[in-house]
């Protein structure tokens, strides 16, 4: 690189693109030393800024985008968990996008959202002027996806993590004379086991000569593919850098990059005990670096612990824009400690599990557990020796900080209503993953993210949903659904009941009486629609949902009044042995 002067003011304030990585470990780089992949750009690009040593995120993916997008620690913000609802940021939460806008930046997000599904809970309500990625917290398919523009779905073409960084230069190109903020979250290397040939081809069949903390855990195809998922992000961080030089506002361009817990599966981890959902070091320390040539000297390396929630008050700072939340921000200015070298005070960095089953605490050298255990990671890096009893005031004393904090938090409540009838977004998906299944009803995975119902066998099973709707007015009600020739005939009937009194469970709701005390509408599966699932593209086998297509059938309208109500589908009439498929309701305000 040719010479620059650190230090100075940039010429107008700078620009912002933040990448995070999708279940990618701290070991899944080169210059964490894994010798069994190549990460030339991502390595490059931290040793042109600051590498963030001691950096740690929590243990799941939405919990750790609570904390980008606020700064402040998950559990004060209502995310609770990674779906069905839990994942959502409550609405009086302000959020970094929102602060950009607001001081009159360009702010897109490509990528994987996972912080709320349903307006104004989605992205373009939440300070992005554009969207193009899904909302929920894993994809099913990473081949010629389909995703979404501003609400919008479409079918893309090509491998998933190529289209989002394609969208997001796109974005920086548009807006190369103004300061913008793009958000990249890519999907990867989260599975499905997808790779694209030209990637996984150099690891195919290739000896795992660097094995996981836990070896007998460890799936060598899982192994592989993840590297070549790793190999495909360095090379789309290569096009994102190459593109901000071309455009001559690389120096002025702060980049982010990071992934947003530990590594989703057994493999190396630089001796690190734990893996994704652990509050271990190897489910929490992620590869991370802030690059900023016009402030932050190359090869700067920061020792001190840092936190996923410093980001908003250090952008902030970095770009001069003001930081005026509503409520307490966790994070710390780093400003200082990445241009001036100071140092950080001494601070604990928390760590909490979804459901607030494990927490941990780093502090210095020591990392504490809430079942009594603790360990000095510098000396022992994969937390082999417990010395709470060597040290039981230190022990103690960070214990009381765990319980101090764990004191303050707001009741852990998951919020599974959803908002429907917003003027501006008058289309809402009443999705099944989000739905309560009454009866025998199940779901295509495990897994809720992007399944649908597929075995409704009982005419008195029911899915429900928690409303509250937005807009009094008449809604179109649509059905996606999936079914065969021996399913054709199958009725059902799709109802709101109540309003401030809905009932919680479907089996409590009343039966229909006619119009009294409900919004109703009956409809009819008549047409086949039967689309094979998208099989044969993973490297190794999954429990997730796959990819299939669904048929969208206008079913009818239906009156809603304002305010909470009890959102139900009924099957009325089963020809066969199983109702259709159904992947999700439409309700669409007629303006």
């Amino acid at each position: 690189m040719g010479h620059r002067v650190v230090g100075v003011n940039p010429p107008r304030r700078a620009s912002v693109v933040f990448i995070l990585t999708d279940d990618q470990g701290y070991g899944d780089l080169s210059r964490t030393g894994n010798k069994m992949l190549d990460t030339p750009n991502i390595d490059a690009l931290a040793a042109d800024g600051a590498t963030m040593n001691q950096f740690f995120v929590q243990p799941l993916c939405a919990p750790t985008r609570a904390e980008i997008l606020t700064g402040r620690y998950f559990p004060f913000t209502g995310v609770s968990g990674v779906c069905e609802g839990a994942e959502r940021l409550n609405l009086d939460e302000t959020l970094l996008s929102d602060l950009f806008k607001e001081a009159g930046y360009a702010t897109g997000c490509f990528g994987k959202w996972h912080s709320g599904i349903q307006y104004p809970y989605h992205p373009c309500a939440r300070g992005f002027d554009e969207f193009i990625g899904f909302c929920c917290g894993h994809w099913s398919h990473y081949f010629d996806s389909t995703i979404e523009h501003n609400g919008r779905e479409y079918k893309s073409t090509g491998y998933l993590p190529d289209v989002l960084t394609a969208h997001a230069m796109d974005f920086i190109s548009e807006y190369k004379d103004d300061p913008f903020f793009c958000y990249l979250p890519l999907n990867t290397p989260h599975s499905p086991w997808q790779a694209p040939d030209e990637y996984f081809e150099k690891f195919a069949g290739m000896a795992i000569v660097q094995k996981a903390t836990v070896p007998e855990n460890e799936i060598d195809d899982v192994t592989r593919c993840a590297l070549a998922m790793c190999e495909n992000i360095d090379w789309n961080v290569g096009r994102v850098i190459a593109r901000l030089k071309e455009l001559g506002i690389y120096d002025n361009t702060i980049v982010v990059y990071l992934s947003d817990n530990g590594p989703n599966s057994n493999r190396w981890n630089g001796g690190l005990r734990g893996i994704k959902g652990s509050t271990y070091e190897g489910g929490v320390r992620t590869p991370c670096s802030i690059t900023f040539p016009a402030r932050i000297p190359a090869n700067t390396d920061v020792a001190q612990v840092a936190s996923s929630t410093d980001f908003l008050p250090t952008l902030c700072a970095l770009c001069g824009v003001e930081a005026t939340p509503d409520k307490p921000i966790h994070g710390i200015d780093l400003t200082g400690v990445l241009c001036d070298g100071e140092l950080l005070p001494d601070r604990s960095v928390y760590t909490i599990s979804p459901r607030r089953k494990a927490a941990s605490i780093r502090q210095g050298d020591y990392r504490y557990h809430n079942n009594g255990e603790l360990y000095n990671i510098t000396r022992d890096i994969g937390e082999t020796a417990d010395v709470a009893d060597d040290q039981p005031e230190r022990a103690g004393a960070m214990k009381g900080e765990l319980d101090a904090l764990f004191a303050e938090f707001p009741p852990m409540v998951q919020n599974a209503v959803i908002p429907v009838g917003y003027k501006a977004w008058p289309v809402t998906y009443l999705q099944t993953q989000d739905a309560e299944l009454q009866g025998t009803l199940k779901r295509s995975s495990i897994h809720p993210n992007c399944s649908w119902i597929c075995d409704w066998h009982d005419l008195n099973d029911s899915l429900l949903w928690h409303v509250d709707v937005e807009t009094a007015g008449t809604y179109r009600v649509g059905v996606m659904y999936s079914a065969h020739n021996g399913q054709l005939g199958s009725r059902f009937a799709a109802e709101c009941v109540g309003n401030s009194d809905a009932p919680r469970r479907a089996r409590d709701c009343p039966p229909y009486l006619g119009d009294a005390g409900a919004s109703r509408c009956e409809f009819q599966v008549d047409v086949e629609f039967n689309r094979p699932e998208l099989r044969g593209f993973d490297r190794y086998p999954r429990d997730e949902s796959y990819e299939k297509e669904f048929a969208l059938m206008e079913c009818g309208n239906i009156a809603l009044t304002r305010g909470p109500a009890t959102f139900i589908l009924r099957a009325l009439t089963m020809p066969g042995d199983a109702m259709p498929h159904v992947r999700a309701l439409k309700l669409e305000l007629q303006r």
